[in-house]
Formats: C-alpha cells, sequence, structure tokens
C-alpha cells in the first residue's frame, strides 16, 4: 500500500476525527520508544501527514496502520538519534513527560513509563525498545507486534524475552507508592533545607545520582556514587537554584521533586526507591528538556 496516495472516500474531517482520537497512543508508542517529547511529537506529525495521504478506504483497521506507522517512524529516528547522543556532554536522560494530563499517555498499563525504565530501555536496540514497548505497555499480542516490525512471531516472542530478562537484571525490587512517596517527600523536605545528614538517612548507602545538564556549566558530568557525595550535591541546589521553590508535580506517572525560579522550571528530579531507601537520583536540568516537559502538559488537547 502506498502510504502517500492521494486520499479517496472519507473526508479529511473524518480523517482528523479518527486520528485525533488515536493520537495520545500513538504519542505514547513513540515517546516510549524515544524517550523524547520533541521526537515523539515530530513522529506523531509525521504519522499524521502520511495519514492524510494514505488511501484510507483500503485500511481495515486505522488504529493497527496507525500505530505501525508510528512504531516504524520512531524506530528510524531512534536510530538517528543515537549517533546524536553520542556527542551528549555529560549523562543523557529522557524528557520527562507531564502525565497528570494526559496519566497513561495512550497506555492501557504504565509500563516502560518511568525515567529510569526509559534509561534501561536505551540500551536495547531500537526494534528491541519497539518490541517491549508494544508488548508491555500497550499490550498488543505477538502476531500484532511480528506485523508492525516485519518480523516472525518465535523472533519476536525472543526478543520480548530478553529485554524482560535485561530490565529484570538491572532494574532492583522498588517499594510500593505508598513508600515511595514518603521517601521523595523526606528527600524534598531535607533538600529545601539543605540538610546534608537528612538527605543521607534516605538515600541508600549506593545510591547514584545522575545530572542531565548537556554541558551546562556546574552540573556533573559522570554519575555520582555513593550517599554522602549524593547528599552533599543534593544540598548545593541552594547555591546553584537560589532563592528557588520546592514543590512535587508529577512525571513520568511517579511524583517528582520540581524546582522554579521565577515561575519557570528549572529541574525535576526523578527517583527510584528500594528496601534501603532511595537509590536513584534522575536530576533533569538541561533547559530544552524542561521546556518540553512544560509543553508536554498542553499535549492532550492538541490537535493534528
Amino acid at each position: 500500500m502506498d502510504e502517500r496516495a492521494a486520499p479517496t472516500g472519507d473526508s479529511l474531517t473524518a480523517a482528523a476525527a479518527a486520528f485525533q482520537k488515536l493520537r495520545p497512543r500513538l504519542f505514547g508508542i513513540a515517546y516510549r520508544v524515544l524517550g523524547s517529547v520533541v521526537e515523539a511529537e515530530d513522529v506523531v506529525q509525521e504519522a499524521w501527514v502520511r495519514w492524510q495521504g494514505t488511501d484510507r478506504d483500503a485500511v481495515l483497521d486505522s488504529g493497527a496502520f496507525l500505530a505501525k506507522t508510528t512504531t516504524r517512524l520512531a524506530i528510524n529516528v531512534s536510530q538517528s538519534a543515537r549517533v546524536r547522543r553520542e556527542a551528549y556532554v555529560g549523562p543523557w536522560l529522557p524528557e520527562p513527560v507531564d502525565t497528570s494530563v494526559d496519566p497513561q499517555v495512550g497506555a492501557e498499563r504504565g509500563e516502560a513509563l518511568e525515567l529510569a525504565v526509559l534509561l534501561v530501555l536505551e540500551k536495547l536496540n531500537p526494534v528491541e525498545r519497539a518490541a517491549y514497548v508494544l508488548r508491555e505497555a500497550f499490550d498488543y499480542a505477538y502476531d500484532e507486534i511480528a506485523g508492525m516490525l516485519e518480523l516472525s512471531q518465535a523472533n519476536t516472542r525472543q526478543i520480548v524475552s530478553r529485554a524482560r530478562k535485561r530490565l529484570s537484571a538491572e532494574r532492583r525490587e522498588a517499594v510500593d507508592a505508598a513508600q515511595h512517596r514518603r521517601l521523595l517527600d523526606a528527600f524534598v523536605a531535607a533538600a529545601r533545607d539543605g540538610d546534608i545528614a537528612a538527605l543521607e538517612s534516605v538515600l541508600s548507602a549506593d545510591v547514584v545520582t545522575y545530572a542531565d545538564g548537556n554541558g551546562l556549566r556546574g552540573v556533573a558530568r559522570l554519575e555520582i556514587v555513593g550517599a554522602v557525595r549524593s547528599a552533599r550535591v543534593t544540598a548545593f541546589t541552594h547555591k546553584f537554584f537560589p532563592g528557588a521553590d520546592y514543590s512535587v508535580v508529577e512525571a513520568n506517572g511517579r511524583p517528582c521533586l520540581r524546582l522554579t525560579a521565577d515561575g519557570a522550571t528549572v529541574a525535576l528530579v526523578s527517583v527510584t526507591a528500594g528496601a534501603d531507601g532511595i537509590d536513584g537520583l534522575y536530576w533533569v536540568i538541561a533547559p530544552d528538556k524542561l521546556r518540553a516537559y512544560d509543553r508536554s502538559a498542553h499535549r492532550a488537547v492538541a490537535r493534528p
């Protein structure tokens, strides 16, 4: 089928309505594959362009067609994005997305949405990542995924299985949502006060801190390991962001710390937590990623 064939049959208005209904899911797929709000928005826009030029009368299932189109586009973008990220200055973290306005980001389940999980998924190749996302986050059947990725069902099952094992090996067992929030609240209070001792008390001994500033002056360019060093870096935010306001907001399906100055977001901090306390701190400070987060709050009402 020529995806750019002249449109026949249904009106462009009907096509736009069908696309708009599916848009949250398409964004959810693209975002999980790419870890970037901006790139996911671009992919969804390109999917819309292709949808306009498609002979829609020949499409039996618009949802399946658009999901495949979006997935293939996202894989292509991911392959080129990997090259660009090799030149990134300091740790690269996924762009956070505001899920308070669109809680599931188009998914029936929240899988492959947390920043820490997206970071691990980056270690998979684009096809592996797409297969895992389609299965675990969107519950597509293996034969559907095989069709989207143009693979055999057996190969698709093996890819998803390998991806699960990879994530399981690299992720610790997490605490429940209530304990996660208690630890986050304690962390926020200690960070706001610059209380190093209190910060150390909620961090695990081998906590790892990632700071994504993309070369921003004063931002650590290597991962920081250990409670003492991580607590000191966190306490330093008083000097790095003087006068900033501390609040808890939602990003990627989890509560996180947001720092604002003069009404603008200057940092977002997501945490992972286990039985020994907070074991991962993910500081997003790069201005372009923070702007993408702020813009994502309006995505749910966007139009093609």
